[in-house]
């Protein structure tokens, strides 16, 4: 440990030299303030919990909080991956449809046009925020370039759009929170499924229970983006099913979907005809980001 602290020190001191990019002296003095106050995270036993994926990627989220390390929006050197002032810029609370998490122009407002008139087989959906900038590149890099540790403050965001409507009772509490499954064959590439790093940290986070093995996607089609609203819909058709062990529990539950993006909302459209069928008797959408319109 006094080592550890003696090597931070010297290259905190070099930095508040000069020898690089300066930064501000009260931030190497916050610094070595936690270094003496604050206890290192220990690294998780193999063959635990923590061991997965999952939990090396919070591991090293306390790591990182114990080491300091800058925001991913601004590189403000901190303590959290995004910081207090780029929240409030780049996510603030914004009035959304019940429906399909668009943002509307009045918060007296519920439901936008599309949804008073076409029918839903989701009953809600919740958004933390508009899929944009800065947002569109945090999440690709969560998404596609093997990047877990991420996760974490990602929940949170999501988190903090699901947690006051479950208080306010707008949104039911779902007995399970499912993920959006990725087929076998993506999950081969990616090595995770950034959708299940989301539901687990947000179902722990309420006290829910979260599932990742009842739900099961048959077959890779045509890839999401580069369709439009209606190729998107014949793209999903029997693409998505619930495992056997899957109908028992779903007899009757509410159920919350999570992804991290919601385009058209055709892939969560499809997963809920799919959960209505086996069983479930409500099914919500609990969505990182939303795609404005």
């Amino acid at each position: 440990m006094e080592g550890l602290r003696d090597g931070l020190q010297g290259l905190l001191q070099g930095l508040g030299r000069g020898s690089v990019p300066c930064w501000p002296g009260s931030i190497v003095s916050r610094t070595m303030s936690r270094l003496h106050t604050v206890s290192p995270p220990v690294a998780p036993a193999i063959g635990t919990e923590a061991a997965s994926p999952g939990g090396v990627a919070g591991w090293l989220r306390q790591a990182r909080r114990w080491a300091g390390s800058s925001c991913q929006v601004c590189r403000r050197w901190q303590t959290d991956a995004l910081c207090v002032d780029c929240l409030g810029r780049f996510a603030p609370a914004r009035p959304r449809c019940r429906g399909c998490a668009i943002v509307l122009p009045h918060p007296e407002v519920e439901f936008c046009g599309r949804c008073l008139r076409e029918p839903s087989a989701l009953t809600a959906v919740v958004a933390a925020l508009d899929y944009g900038f800065p947002w569109d590149r945090l999440i690709s890099r969560f998404k596609f370039h093997a990047a877990p540790e991420l996760a974490g403050d990602l929940a949170d965001l999501l988190t903090g759009a699901v947690a006051p409507a479950l208080r306010s009772g707008w949104l039911e509490r779902p007995e399970w929170v499912l993920p959006v499954p990725l087929s076998p064959q993506r999950l081969r590439e990616r090595g995770y499924n950034q959708a299940w790093e989301l539901a687990r940290r947000v179902a722990r986070a309420q006290g829910l229970s979260a599932r990742a093995d009842l739900l099961v996607k048959l077959r890779e089609g045509a890839h999401q983006a580069e369709l439009s609203r209606e190729e998107r819909l014949h793209n999903l058709a029997a693409a998505f099913a619930t495992e056997p062990q899957a109908r028992p529990l779903l007899a009757g539950a509410r159920v919350a979907l999570v992804d991290d993006v919601m385009t058209t909302g055709a892939t969560l459209q499809e997963l809920a005809r799919t959960l209505l069928r086996a069983g479930a008797s409500q099914v919500q959408g609990w969505v990182l980001a939303r795609t404005p319109e």
